[in-house]
């Protein structure tokens, strides 16, 4: 039995429990989640107390006499069509009004914006009202058989989060709590005023866990309380007509509802950011900054540290943009879902520590009889536990409701084991990450700010439009390579660094992760090129480098060997040479398995007989490489995460750098088994990242090899 490096939620008359199971899983610090809150008797255990600070919400009193200062969000109406010259657009239709409420206060003619989405003209002001009455806005002079929308300003009534912890656990009459904005100096001054005399109230505390600060991600309802539009990465919800004049005084420019809601995507990240998205991050993210140093400041003079948590309120302090590191938080803590997540939080710059809370979160949607909570914490573990021997976090922890937790003994017993190997691991490798052997760069429009972050739609949920591309970072997040992350604008400005191996552009045509028009840029694709013929590599995944200009839609597609058909060169005739019998990159496949490539990339095809295809099936190419001077490049329609696809992208990796002879050393023969070389400490260890028993063979330097039986879950550790 090991301690610490473990933070443990508990709650009011739980101390007796909390002590007991404090000791099995090691814990040396103590939180208190969202509905809990910690009494004298758990005070008293002598562990390290962690209390969960909201700064924007928890104060009705206030707020309740001053709801024109709660947050603002612009939502976008359904669209209606217009089947004579006049036409009437309920707003409010399909929104949650417990949540959401129309600004009547800000004059519509100014902050509103009706769009005829047929032409996508912007409707004279002059040519519809509001009846705020019945909540519609009436068209006067529509054109029939178009369709309208109303963007509109709303405000946030209830806070997001607290409406799902509510409605997940079934608070019932329990009071929503109702967000405020900093933005309105009044409400600013009670913000700051109220932190700092919490503080005083509160010397029990060591660290305050910041859950967040100031502007939730975009997260809205439906009137069946079903979640609506959830952007992890949303800054709809940042807006005012204050933050709106400024944002103009500062900029230069008025920023329009258009540019929010952009269509009904909400600028979601897979769109390609435009140059008013990217100020207004900017804008948000100068505001946000400058009260957190404020309140961190705080934090610190009263003795206490200040961690942020990685979620809810978190827009503004993107923790891999440009002047995160000088907020001088202390810590950053976010929750675990799989290795991606995992090294989201490991990665992050200019903070002492990380942490991680890992699931099960311990509310009844998962705790109820009959379920087995201990599978879902062996999977998440399991997941995370690849990232961890690469970038470790600090420490670890679970969230919610300790009683719930405690009435599941196998569950008790199994995070006991998690939390005795996780501080195992930092006592055998003395924290140190394990040996990288090769350098990858994924280049996209977000580039490092967005740093283990591309594809996701929401955090750690699966989604069948972009599993495929997701695929990748949970594969990398616990191979043996070192990962950054670029964009086109670094490409450009800087070209490729020296010591990248292989560069990687994956996703879905016209999007911010493939580029869309930057490869109209002929410097984007020369400097690529040269780099390839120079010896580099260039991995493409579904429709990379993608433009569609007549005559090459894949405009790398000499690098890769591949393009796809748009319908424009059906005249043009395709030869499909031979696919391979063997290749190096799938040597380690079961004969005759089936390679999952994800939602099928339609017509692809080789431009030369001269590219290797390696995989082509029903009159597309699903993975092919191709020679192109001194370099390569290697194209994969699509990769889900397995531990097959993860074997299959490393040895492409490997194959694509020309770094085959460096694949065998620390490779095992067993894909659902990896290694991990840990140089300074003299170890390594292999782990079995299925719930069932697995062998596998362990390649050593020097042709060496050593024979491995793992159990389910199992972690072996050798000297080197």
């Amino acid at each position: 039995m090991t301690t610490g490096r473990f933070t443990l939620p508990s709650e009011e008359n739980f101390a007796e429990e909390t002590a007991r199971i404090g000791e099995l899983w090691g814990a040396d610090a103590i939180r208190n989640a969202d509905g809990t809150h910690l009494d004298e008797d758990v005070l008293k255990l002598g562990k390290k107390v962690y209390s969960a600070y909201f700064p924007t919400r928890g104060h009705n009193e206030f707020i309740s006499k001053h709801m024109e200062q709660t947050p603002q969000i612009y939502l976008l109406s359904q669209r209606v069509l217009a089947e004579d010259d006049s036409v009437s657009i309920p707003y409010m239709q399909r929104f949650y009004s417990e949540q959401l409420q129309a600004n009547q206060d800000a004059d519509p003619k100014k902050y509103w914006e009706v769009i005829d989405r047929t032409t996508g003209e912007v409707v004279d002001p002059g040519s519809w009202d509001v009846d705020f009455t019945l909540q519609v806005v009436k068209i006067s002079d529509a054109q029939p058989m178009h369709e309208y929308t109303v963007t509109f300003l709303a405000y946030i009534i209830w806070d997001p989060v607290e409406m799902y912890n509510h409605l997940t656990n079934d608070w019932g009459d329990k009071e929503h709590e109702i967000p405020f904005d900093i933005r309105n100096p009044e409400t600013h001054q009670f913000v700051m005023d109220t932190f700092r005399k919490w503080l005083k109230d509160n010397p029990q505390t060591d660290v305050v866990r910041f859950t967040t600060f100031f502007y939730q991600f975009t997260l809205v309802f439906d009137e069946k309380h079903r979640e609506k539009i959830v952007d992890w990465f949303g800054y709809a919800a940042t807006v005012s007509p204050e933050a709106l004049a400024e944002f103009e005084k500062a900029k230069g420019y008025p920023i329009r509802p258009e540019d929010f809601v952009n269509g009904g995507t909400y600028n979601s990240t897979f769109c390609i950011p435009s140059k008013a998205q990217l100020d207004w991050i900017d804008f948000v993210s100068d505001f946000v900054h400058e009260n957190v140093k404020t309140m961190v400041k705080d934090t610190h003079a009263a003795d206490k540290e200040a961690m942020m948590f990685l979620g809810d309120q978190w827009l503004g302090t993107e923790p891999y943009r440009d002047g995160f590191e000088k907020l001088g938080l202390d810590a950053v803590v976010g929750s675990i879902g799989d290795g991606t997540t995992t090294r989201m939080i490991s990665d992050i710059p200019g903070v002492k520590y990380t942490e991680g809370r890992f699931l099960p979160y311990f509310f009844p949607d998962t705790f109820y009889e009959g379920n087995d909570p201990s599978i879902e914490a062996l999977d998440n573990w399991r997941k995370a536990r690849r990232a961890i021997l690469r970038s470790p976090i600090a420490r670890m922890g679970y969230g919610g409701y300790l009683s719930l937790a405690a009435k599941f003994p196998k569950f008790v017993d199994t995070v006991t084991d998690i939390a005795n190997e996780f501080r195992d691991i930092h006592e055998q490798t003395d924290s140190e990450p394990a040996q990288g052997i090769l350098n990858v760069a994924i280049v996209n429009a977000w580039g490092k700010m967005r740093s283990w972050q591309a594809f996701t739609v929401a955090h750690a949920l699966p989604n069948k439009y972009n599993h495929s591309y997701y695929g990748i970072l949970e594969a990398l997040s616990g191979m043996r390579v070192n990962v950054r992350f670029i964009s086109f604008e670094d490409v450009l400005s800087d070209g490729i660094a020296s010591d990248i191996d292989v560069l990687i552009n994956a996703g879905p045509y016209n999007t911010a992760f493939t580029g869309g028009d930057v490869w109209n840029d002929g410097r984007l694709v020369s400097i690529i090129r040269s780099w390839v013929r120079q010896g580099g590599a260039f991995v493409g995944v579904g429709q990379p480098a993608s433009s569609d200009r007549p005559g090459r839609f894949f405009q790398l597609a000499d690098v890769l060997g591949i393009d796809e058909e748009r319908y424009h060169t059906l005249s043009v005739d395709k030869y499909f040479p031979e696919v391979v019998s063997e290749h190096f990159v799938t040597a380690d496949l079961d004969k005759g398995a089936a390679i999952d490539f994800g939602e099928p990339v339609q017509n692809t095809f080789p431009i030369s007989e001269d590219t290797t295809l390696i995989c082509a099936e029903d009159g597309q190419v699903q993975l092919a490489a191709n020679e192109y001077g001194k370099g390569r490049g290697v194209y994969i329609s699509g990769l889900p995460y397995s531990a097959a696809n993860a074997r299959l992208l490393e040895r492409i990796l490997f194959f694509a750098s020309h770094n085959e002879e460096k694949y065998a050393a620390w490779s095992s023969s067993n894909p659902h088994c990896e290694v991990a070389e840990f140089v300074k400490a003299g170890k390594y260890c292999v782990i079995n990242n299925t719930e069932n028993p697995q062998s596998t063979v362990v390649y050593l330097p020097g042709g060496r090899e050593e024979s491995f039986d793992l159990p389910g879950s199992g972690i072996a550790w050798r000297n080197i």
